[in-house]
């Protein structure tokens, strides 16, 4: 993964936008046409990839990229969640069509393997969003793949339309009726070697994804989630300090304050948005140091190469780090 110019100079890119329709998808699902009003098509968004709605009063929310057939509509797929912070609220009860919208540019840390081998998908609720982007793009080639959908009962499968594309390459599984969420264990144990397997979905399913492909090569897993995962406890940590390559400024971070909280207080303009390393808003180019990744959006290698970090969350594993601001 590779910083966009936007991205390494930290001014994401963020246009004027309108809603010109939004369709009911399934219970409490809304799906969203997004069109800019400059009238230039939109970036092009790669499988897997988000944007940054900015919600009035709330701050900036990511929600994934559907896909679609005109490079002028962005469609995304908003769920309502009843432990929201304003986000999904705001989109359900507040906006509709022809009103006014900012928008960010696509940004992808769940991107599909571009290798030839076969992929599994794994979506859980309002998790099939990325997961639909990559059937479509899979759709176009000669790549064996398949989408297994869960939902906790049938008024919550949404996506019809989009679904019927595919055929039987997608199978629902509707926990409900079921009686027992997906057996994601015997889908890896039954997949063809060198599978790709790609999992979004709520904390459980996430952690038995985890389990089940723990033995797999972690460059064959790739996971995109909601929220953090809890911790049991706080990671040791002490202070360090944080230098700014572009504006020469150095500050102390203490063991209870973030990278991210001291860069604001001084009057440092970050990209932010979860604060909890989970929507890859905050990645900062590292010019020197070495971080201590506590993100879930970096990839094994990524970490691995430290060129960046999540300035919300992640730390300098030493007494000194210099970030490219």
């Amino acid at each position: 993964m590779s910083l966009s110019a936007a991205q390494a100079t930290g001014a994401e890119a963020v246009f004027d936008a309108m809603v010109r329709s939004m369709r009911v998808e399934a219970k409490d699902i809304l799906s969203l046409e997004l069109v800019r009003t400059d009238g230039v098509d939109w970036p092009v968004a790669a499988p897997g990839a988000h944007v940054d709605l900015q919600v009035p009063g709330v701050g900036v929310r990511q929600y994934s990229v559907l896909p679609s057939d005109a490079t002028r509509s962005l469609w995304i797929g908003v769920q309502r969640d009843p432990g929201t912070r304003g986000g999904s609220r705001w989109v359900h009860d507040s906006l509709r069509p022809a009103q006014g919208v900012r928008v960010g540019a696509p940004r992808n840390h769940f991107a599909l393997d571009t290798g030839s081998g076969p992929a599994c998908l794994i979506g859980g609720g309002i998790g099939i969003t990325p997961l639909l982007a990559m059937a479509d793009a899979l759709q176009r080639t000669q790549r064996a793949w398949e989408l297994h959908y869960c939902v906790r009962s049938r008024d919550r499968a949404g996506f019809a339309a989009l679904l019927q594309r595919y055929g039987e390459r997608v199978q629902l599984h509707v926990d409900d009726e079921a009686g027992a969420p997906l057996d994601i264990e015997g889908l890896v144990h039954q997949a063809a070697p060198g599978t790709h397997f790609y999992c979004c979905g709520p904390a459980a399913m996430l952690r038995g994804f985890a389990g089940a492909t723990a033995h797999l090569p972690p460059e064959c897993c790739h996971v995109e989630h909601f929220a953090a995962p809890a911790v049991s406890a706080e990671l040791p940590s002490g202070s360090f300090v944080v230098a700014l390559a572009r504006t020469g400024g150095e500050f102390v971070v203490s063991p209870v304050c973030s990278i991210l909280d001291v860069l604001l207080d001084a009057g440092v303009d970050v990209p932010h948005s979860c604060r909890s390393g989970v929507c890859g808003s905050c990645e900062t180019r590292v010019v020197a140091g070495t971080p201590d990744h506590r993100d879930v959006v970096l990839s094994p290698r990524e970490r691995a190469e430290g060129k960046t970090l999540m300035v919300c969350c992640s730390r300098a594993s030493g007494d000194r780090i210099v970030l490219d601001l």
